[in-house]
């Protein structure tokens, strides 16, 4: 692969255009910029959560499967990425998507039913699959957003979907090879 960039700054995003990579000039608060921009912020998310994994390891041996299924992630999301920025441009398959639902049947066959909400905390780790989800569903609606004007791929509102779904039940999964405690919602007590 060649030289993707000689130069980092280019001053042409100064007055608050950017350019897609078809060429085509936009506001950078255009809907397709917000899209790309949250799920680079879910990348980098991922990428803090994978960290953490990776560091807990050897503490945790059953934390490595997590990592096994969540890194392949990352790449995925640069992949949608990059067809929110070239929309001709196809990466992101099916297949990617069945993958997420293969795993999410094997982990909730593990966790059994969820009897009550959970709220993210119990871990450092465990709050960090939380904050990953949230990620996932907040780039799921910028994705909507722009899917309302500019019509975007199934695919990509499905892998955005399963995604958020697949790091809630890591965050779950997280606790229980970590043997932590899920952290239970409690109502508020009516007033007296």
């Amino acid at each position: 692969m060649g030289n993707r960039l000689s130069k980092i700054y280019t001053r042409t995003g100064d007055t608050g255009e950017t350019s897609l990579a078809d060429g085509r000039r936009v506001a950078k608060d255009h809907p397709r910029v917000e899209a790309m921009g949250e799920v680079d912020s879910l990348n980098c998310q991922l990428g803090l959560l994978l960290a953490g994994l990776d560091e807990q390891r050897t503490r945790w041996p059953g934390l490595g499967e997590l990592s096994e299924v969540l890194a392949p992630c990352q790449h995925r999301l640069f992949d949608l990425g990059g067809e929110l920025a070239m929309p001709v441009y196809r990466a992101l398959e099916g297949r990617e998507i069945e993958r997420l639902e293969a795993t999410l049947d094997r982990w909730n066959a593990e966790l059994g039913p969820l009897r009550d909400f959970i709220l993210p905390g119990g871990s450092r780790l465990i709050a960090q699959a939380h904050v990953c989800r949230s990620q996932a569903r907040s780039a799921e609606r910028r994705c909507q957003q722009l899917n309302a004007i500019e019509a975007l791929r199934p695919e990509l509102l499905a892998y955005l979907n399963r995604l958020s779904d697949l790091l809630f039940v890591a965050a779950r999964l997280i606790a229980r090879r970590q043997d932590r405690a899920e952290v239970l919602w409690q109502a508020a007590s009516p007033p007296a």
